[in-house]
Order: structure tokens, then C-alpha cells, then sequence
């Protein structure tokens, strides 16, 4: 079954409801294959703390009622202490921060596919696989190992 890693940037599109939201509809999508078995989604276990500060920021009023939404889907998380290596080399390789590592190298220590809005991160990590920009993303069916 095909394995998804969305970061923040697709999981506020799930919380914040904004319809002039670019991607918004594709990031709707990912979530519906998921809730319908489609596909498997992972998050590496600081998904909360991002997405949390961003809310916080952005919503204040409403942040605790819409991070507790998305915790209440109960996703499955892991820990980084099981691929602290991937994220490592990443973060060598491409320059790229701890935080988006954590997701991209949870979907390569899953064999999955990680999925953001960042069109920047997509393009400077495109030669490790295993990841693809949100506005490209097709569905769950017919997806395999992909890129930007």
C-alpha cells in the first residue's frame, strides 16, 4: 500500500479551511484516500510543534480547537531516533533544515512518498527521491516512487 508523508504545509491546508488556498483541493484529496484506505500516512512525531506554532500564530483564537481536530484523526507517528541517519544525510546533502529532513527521511525509511507545498525544497532535494510537491500529486492510485 502506498505510503504518504505530508509535512505542516499540507496538514494546515487539512486545518485551516481556506478555499483560496493553493492545493487546498489536492491536499483534501490526500486526506479522503487516507480516511478511505487508500494509502497509509506517517508523520514524524514533531509534526505537532510545527503545525501548533503556525496555528498559534496564524489562528490564535481558534488553534487549540483546530490542532486538537487534527490530533484527533490520530495519525500514525514515528519517532526520528529511527532514522536519524536519513535525516542527517539530507540535511548534508541538500541543505535543507531538520524539520523538512524528518518527513522527506521518514518517507525514504518507509518507502514512501513525501509530500509538501514547498516547491523550493522539492527542487533542491529532487535527486534523493522519494519526494513530490503537492501540486503534482495525483492521487493515491497509480502513485509511485516520484519528484517535484
Amino acid at each position: 500500500m502506498l505510503v504518504l508523508v505530508p509535512d505542516a504545509s499540507v496538514l494546515l491546508k487539512w486545518a485551516l479551511e481556506s478555499d483560496d488556498e493553493e492545493d487546498r483541493d489536492r491536499a483534501m484529496d490526500l486526506k479522503q484516500a487516507w480516511l478511505s484506505g487508500s494509502c497509509r500516512v506517517f508523520l514524524p512525531t514533531l509534526w505537532v510543534y510545527e503545525v501548533g506554532n503556525i496555528l498559534g500564530m496564524k489562528r490564535p483564537a481558534a488553534a487549540k480547537a483546530l490542532l486538537q481536530g487534527l490530533l484527533d484523526l490520530e495519525i500514525e507517528e514515528m519517532s526520528p531516533n529511527s532514522y536519524l541517519d536519513e535525516i542527517y544525510r539530507l540535511m548534508s546533502e541538500h541543505k535543507v533544515t531538520f524539520y523538512d529532513a524528518a518527513y522527506h527521511g521518514l518517507a525514504i525509511h518507509l518507502n514512501g512518498i513525501f509530500l509538501t507545498a514547498d516547491a523550493t525544497y522539492t527542487r533542491k532535494t529532487a535527486a534523493a527521491g522519494h519526494v513530490k510537491r503537492l501540486h503534482n500529486w495525483h492521487g493515491s492510485h497509480g502513485e509511485t516512487e516520484g519528484t517535484s
